[in-house]
């Protein structure tokens, strides 16, 4: 059990939140694996680079991501006053969301599962 006032625990725990600037996209209707081919390409990049990569990608996945990524730049602008020309994708990740269960027909009256997936996106940005 956690020992302190209720106000203390809580300074405590603000104290130790990541204030890096960031942006998350929940429910995206890609898989985990898919979304991973683009991340894994704008890892580590800067910005200028990333947004680059992202916009001539043929994946699904990259539409997606090119607008978390605008996203995460406005919110180091807007609530971090960081210069977007310094920034540079320190994490980004993919973790499981719900999987949505569907039915196919196929021959002699069986049935099929298809799993529609779903993932949570993340992109966290840093300053050089």
């Amino acid at each position: 059990m956690a020992k302190g006032h209720r106000s203390q625990i809580k300074r405590e725990r603000n104290a130790q939140k990541d204030t890096r600037p960031s942006a998350k996209l929940s429910y995206a209707r890609v898989s985990v694996q898919k979304a991973c081919f683009v991340l894994d390409a704008i890892r580590g990049k800067d910005v200028q680079t990333a947004l680059g990569i992202v916009t001539y990608n043929s994946r699904y996945a990259s539409t997606l991501i090119k607008k978390l990524l605008e996203s995460a730049i406005a919110n180091a602008e807007n609530n971090n006053q960081m210069n977007p020309e310094n920034l540079y994708v320190a994490e980004c990740y993919a973790n499981k969301g719900p999987t949505m269960k569907r039915v196919k027909p196929r021959a002699q009256g069986r049935a099929y599962r298809i799993e529609k997936r779903m993932s949570h996106i993340t992109i966290v940005l840093d300053e050089r």
